[in-house]
């Protein structure tokens, strides 16, 4: 069992201080590495899914929350304002206000919808001490969220496509998830009065659940304030479940803010919003990366993805010219010379690296490299270039094998 709190420190991926504070998190280079390629991920499964990409301020003034709602269902969760001047502001608990004023700030017609808007965002959350762990439980969030604004017959469509998307993300990652739970709302007040925008959303995700075929279960008590939602959970290795993943339908907003579109008949008409979050918070999603793959993370997420290896310091020459060719095709890579010890030493030191290159005398004379790969196999000394288009075409696919077809593959 993996503790990524551990893990993380260990491989050098991030770590605290007290004078940042609980709950805010820093990120080592290693650490920042897995992060930009998972938002890199992200943003370019969102740009062929057509989504626009926006950036909002992570402050807004207690209006913005007054009227989003925010304010009376949401308070004990956020930060206290901070006055300027005559003005209150507060360190945002969500995207979403932001979104519906972007979207409200310009008209629209009903052939724009669905409008699909997306932003990989930071967000506050005062989380009480007692609560903080690790990655999974912050302060300072940085989310990956979208809104998609349509009509009414087109929210199943688009609530279908994000579950797709989610389904693909997590392929790539190489997690699973625990199980996938329609959230609905519980007894108690904290929920926007207004059973008629529940009853039609529920149905609308329990309609789009039916239709995916997933299996799923019924929670009371889970839904966002403003409407039920889609849960994707995942578990911990002591089976602690949380939510990754979200596809949420909102009545709510649109109705607070005055959104509308123009539609075919020349009338004002109100959209609905769609919430959507694909790999959830990134500091989640990493958390849960580190103890599902111990730190030996699908290539494409690797912080480093090639150790390149010369067996006598009379390839060092070798080995950093290959490291520069890495970095001209976007791979992350490192040279370590035997300073850092003997061959099979260094090997083991990069255990959890995807590729080891190996440059021995012979290799050196030919521009040839030897590849070991994580898994244990052994690929016959290839062409340089060979190697590295090889590899770069199984990162770039995002894919969670090593390599693919390989006959003259043998393992150790």
């Amino acid at each position: 069992m993996y503790d990524h709190r551990r893990l993380g420190r260990e491989l050098d991926l991030f770590d605290t201080d007290p004078l940042i504070g609980s709950g805010l998190p820093y990120w080592l280079p290693g650490g920042a590495a897995v992060r930009h390629a998972l938002e890199e991920y992200v943003r370019s499964a969102e740009q062929r899914a057509g989504y626009r990409h926006v950036h909002s301020p992570v402050l807004g003034k207690r209006e913005l929350y007054e009227i989003s709602g925010h304010w009376s269902h949401y308070s004990d969760d956020m930060f206290p304002p901070m006055k300027l001047g005559a003005e209150e502001v507060v360190l945002r608990p969500s995207l979403c206000p932001h979104h519906a004023l972007i979207y409200r700030s310009r008209p629209h017609s009903h052939r724009e919808l669905p409008l699909r808007m997306a932003e990989l965002g930071g967000m506050y959350r005062s989380e009480l001490s007692g609560v903080l762990g690790g990655l999974t439980r912050v302060r300072a969030i940085h989310l990956n969220d979208a809104h998609v604004f349509c009509t009414l017959d087109q929210v199943a469509a688009e609530a279908g496509a994000a579950l797709e998307m989610i389904r693909d993300a997590y392929a790539a990652l190489g997690i699973a998830p625990a199980r996938y739970r329609l959230s609905l709302p519980g007894p108690g007040g904290k929920y926007v009065d207004a059973p008629e925008k529940w009853r039609r959303s529920t149905e609308l995700l329990t309609e789009v659940l039916d239709r995916s075929g997933l299996p799923y279960e019924a929670a009371e008590g889970e839904a966002a304030f403003y409407g039920p939602k889609i849960d994707v959970q995942i578990a911990d290795p002591a089976g602690r479940e949380s939510t990754l993943s979200t596809v949420q339908v909102d009545f709510h907003q649109p109705e607070r803010f005055d959104l509308a579109y123009i539609g075919a008949d020349g009338a004002k008409h109100r959209p609905v919003m769609v919430h959507r979050s694909i790999i959830g918070s990134v500091e989640r999603a990493v958390a849960h990366l580190i103890e599902r793959h111990g730190g030996a993370f699908p290539a494409w997420l690797a912080p480093v993805q090639v150790a390149v290896l010369p067996v006598t310091e009379e390839q060092l020459p070798q080995a950093e010219a290959l490291v520069r060719r890495c970095a001209g095709l976007g791979l992350r890579a490192e040279a370590t010379g035997p300073d850092r010890g003997g061959l099979g030493a260094r090997i083991r030191d990069a255990r959890l690296v995807p590729y080891q290159a190996v440059i021995g005398p012979a290799e050196a004379a030919d521009d040839r490299v030897a590849i070991r790969l994580r898994d244990g196999r052994r690929l016959d000394a290839l062409p340089a270039g060979e190697a590295l288009a090889g590899i770069a075409a199984q990162v770039e696919a995002h894919s969670t094998v090593l390599w693919d077809g390989a006959p003259n593959a043998l393992r150790t």
